[in-house]
C-alpha cells in the first residue's frame, strides 16, 4: 500500500511501509520508501568517483551503517542473498553513521555501556539473544561474550572510506564486522584495527597514514549531514539507485522488491 507524504516530507514521494516486529535498539523504523531523485543529489556524491554514464543500468546500493550495529551485519548478509538472486550488476557503497559519536576514543567497557543504555544486563542479554538467533540464520556466529569494549568507530569509518578509494571496501567492511562481532577484537585500538584492515587486503602503510592525519574526517561529517537531510535516524539504511530507501535488516525478498521498484524507471 502506498501512502502520500505530508509537505514536510515531500522529498520522500509515496511511502510503502513494511513493518517488522523486532525489539531492536540499533535500527530505526523499518520501511521501504520511494524517494524523489533530487533528494539524493548531494552528500555522498561529493565522495564518489565519476560514474560512466554507460553503466547507468547497474543498480547502486548506498548503505548507511555503523560497524558496531549487529543488524547492519545481518542486513549485509541479507542484501548479499538478494544480489545473488537478482543476477544483475549491483554496485554497493558503504557510508558512515556513528551510533555513538560522543564515545571516548578508547571506547567504553561493553557491560557498563549496555547497562546504562538498557537499564540492566539482563535486558542487554535478552537483546543479544535476539541478535544471535537472527545471525545464526544468516551464518553469523555472534560472540558477544568475547566483546569487552564498545569502541569508538571514527577510525573504522575513515578506513572504510580509504578502502573505497582502493577498490576493496566490501572486504574491509566484512573484516571489521567479523573482527568485532565474532572475534571480540577491540577496534578502538589503532594497532588492532590496522591488523584487521590489513588482513582484509588494505595497504597497512596507507591505512596508518590516514589515521595519523585528518583524512576521512570530513567524509564522516558530510555523511552525518546527508543522513539528517534524508531523515535517517537509525541503521542499517539502504538507498537503492537513489530512488528507494529500505530501512532495517529486511529480508532478501524485500530487497528484491526494492530492486524492482528502483529499476522500474530505467
Amino acid at each position: 500500500m502506498a501512502f502520500p507524504c505530508d509537505e514536510s516530507e515531500a522529498w520522500f514521494g509515496a511511502i510503502l511501509r513494511i513493518r517488522v516486529v523486532w525489539d531492536d535498539p540499533f535500527c530505526g523504523d523499518r520501511t521501504l520508501r520511494r524517494m524523489a531523485p533530487s533528494s539524493f543529489e548531494s552528500g555522498w556524491e561529493l565522495n564518489r568517483k565519476t560514474i560512466d554514464p554507460g553503466a547507468s543500468m547497474t543498480l547502486t546500493v548506498d548503505v548507511i551503517s555503523d560497524v558496531i550495529c549487529p543488524w547492519c551485519f545481518i542486513g549485509k548478509r541479507r542484501l548479499e542473498k538478494a544480489i545473488a538472486e537478482y543476477g544483475k550488476p549491483v554496485q554497493v557503497r558503504w557510508h558512515p553513521y556513528q551510533l555513538n559519536p560522543q564515545m571516548p576514543r578508547e571506547g567504553i567497557r561493553r557491560q557498563e555501556y549496555r547497562q546504562k543504555k538498557f537499564g540492566s544486563l539482563q535486558r542487554s542479554q535478552e537483546l543479544d539473544a535476539q541478535v544471535i538467533a537472527a545471525g545464526k540464520e544468516e551464518g553469523i556466529a555472534f560472540d558477544f561474550d568475547s566483546i569487552e569494549t564498545t569502541p569508538n568507530t571514527q577510525d573504522a569509518h575513515r578506513l572504510i572510506w580509504l578502502a573505497e578509494q582502493e577498490g576493496i571496501q566490501d572486504a574491509v567492511v566484512e573484516g571489521l564486522f567479523r573482527a568485532y562481532f565474532t572475534q571480540g577484537r577491540n577496534i578502538s585500538v589503532q594497532a588492532v584495527i590496522l591488523d584487521v584492515v590489513a588482513e582484509a587486503g588494505l595497504d597497512r602503510i596507507k591505512a596508518e597514514g590516514v589515521l595519523k592525519g585528518q583524512q576521512g574526517l570530513d567524509v564522516i561529517l558530510q555523511a552525518g549531514e546527508q543522513a539528517r537531510r534524508l531523515h535517517v535516524n537509525g541503521v542499517p539504511c539502504f538507498i537503492i539507485s537513489k530512488r528507494v530507501m529500505v530501512s532495517g535488516a529486511q529480508s532478501p525478498e524485500a530487497f528484491l522488491d526494492a530492486f524492482q521498484q528502483a529499476g522500474a524507471d530505467d
